[in-house]
């Protein structure tokens, strides 16, 4: 989402290195530019411009210190002041057991799924989720919580028969005693557009079941509009929260820099994308690391805690260790590595790497691979040598590929086991020869 705004602030901070003091002159052309990106990425005129305006009070007249480029010195300016800008202190839910969030927003916001992923979320704490279907308008609203509950194993109550929000709203709240949950998520209605009927609806419901947290979900895509319509929406419920969905797409990133300091209201949650695991919990320093291309290492290694089995890792690494690593690890390994995402949004959370685009046919070829993997039987993925023609070609339909890419991942994983081996062996001068000789080939599914 932030990838053209990166590349103009990093393009517009180039231009002081080499420079001995910041001062008006010299940073002048640079702030202009970091103005211009903002606005161009659809940030309210007046927060603009007031960044701009701070950042220029804090730089103006600093020595650069020793061993630090002005350019780095202006870039921890700028990071605090976007820190400041996306919400400093704590995004953290009410700690009240049990916890009631209500969910508002408008239509095609993803507020369901966020409910979803917000309970999962909650579950992982350790609470005991109950999703509430208080949507009677949107077709086959309900059925989708239902199907998302199941899914993630969520507590989940409806009233088919019922239109009135509020009653729905109080006994979802006595299915939740009985059922012992504590943590009850309301999925409200939306409209296309923000009108009477709906506000009145909410506002009823809130009053009914007083819940702790009031969250509105808005789509990071909205721009200007979603800061608009999150004014409104807190003028009537005064939300504790905001949930950015669609933060994977193409918008500019102007709802996410204006909203915190236009309506007061904090980011809690981000979505990142369609899966129920593409939900995270909003860090402003983590974001604007990220906006500055710094990266975000804690978060890639909170996913990869989540993500990947510590044990599971102490037995692949002992394998690797022996050079006795077999098609079967490596299918568990492209398991692994999937759930921390997609390889672009891994890369985006690396130093110096946001922005960088994963070639469409990498992400291709890794499916190939697994599929092909897939089609082998067990004694196949443990024993490469026995594929014979008439396996391969099996294989080959099996997976939809052709022969010639079935041979080629068998022959790259056996490349692949000799320099296990000449490690084990410690010839690194062997291995340095061979890696030579691969130099220029195709790559493959590894």
């Amino acid at each position: 989402m932030f990838e053209s705004l990166t590349e103009k602030l990093s393009s517009a901070l180039r231009n002081l290195r080499g420079v001995g003091r910041l001062t008006e002159e010299n940073m002048a052309e640079a702030l202009k530019e970091v103005r211009a990106a903002l606005l161009s990425a659809d940030v309210h005129f007046k927060v603009a411009r007031e960044f701009v305006e701070r950042v220029q009070l804090q730089c103006v007249g600093q020595d650069v210190l020793k061993g630090v480029t002005p350019g780095q010195q202006i870039v921890k300016i700028i990071h605090d002041e976007l820190v400041k800008l996306l919400g400093e202190g704590t995004t953290d839910l009410s700690p009240a057991r049990p916890l009631k969030i209500m969910m508002v927003g408008l239509h095609g916001s993803g507020k369901t799924t966020s409910s979803a992923k917000l309970g999962r979320v909650l579950k992982k704490k350790g609470y005991r989720p109950l999703l509430a279907a208080c949507d009677i308008y949107r077709p086959a609203a309900i059925d989708q919580l239902e199907i998302l509950s199941k899914q993630e194993e969520l507590e989940f109550y409806c009233d088919r028969s019922s239109r009135d929000v509020p009653a729905i709203g109080a006994a979802a709240l006595a299915q939740s005693r009985q059922s012992n949950a504590d943590c009850i998520i309301f999925d409200t209605a939306g409209r296309l557009q923000i009108d009477h009927d709906l506000i009145e609806e909410v506002k009823r419901l809130r009053a009914t079941v007083q819940p702790d947290e009031v969250l509105l979900v808005v789509d990071g895509a909205l721009g200007q509009e979603a800061v608009n319509v999150a004014k409104t929406f807190h003028e009537a419920l005064s939300l504790t929260g905001l949930v950015l969905t669609k933060l994977d797409g193409d918008a500019r990133g102007g709802a996410a820099l204006s909203i915190k300091s236009i309506t007061g209201v904090p980011i809690k949650f981000i979505g990142t994308g369609e899966k129920v695991a593409d939900f995270d919990t909003f860090y402003p320093e983590r974001l604007a690391s990220r906006i500055l291309g710094m990266g975000d290492v804690v978060s890639l290694v909170e996913k990869a805690q989540e993500a990947i089995d510590e044990k599971e890792a102490e037995r692949m690494a002992e394998k690797l260790r022996k050079a006795d690593f077999n098609l079967e690890d490596f299918l568990d390994q492209m398991r692994q590595i999937k759930k921390l995402g997609s390889m672009e949004s891994i890369l985006g959370m690396l130093p110096g790497m946001n922005g960088v685009k994963i070639d469409a046919d990498a992400e291709k070829s890794m499916a190939r691979t697994e599929a092909i993997i897939l089609s082998m039987t067990f004694q196949e993925r443990r024993k490469p040598e026995v594929l014979n023609g008439n396996r391969r070609l099996r294989i080959a339909k099996g997976a939809g590929v052709k022969v010639v890419e079935v041979n080629q991942l068998i022959k790259q994983f056996q490349q692949m086991q000799k320099m296990m081996k000449m490690m084990k062996g410690g010839n690194m001068k062997k291995l340095a020869r061979q890696m030579g000789g691969m130099r220029g080939g195709r790559p493959g599914g590894f």
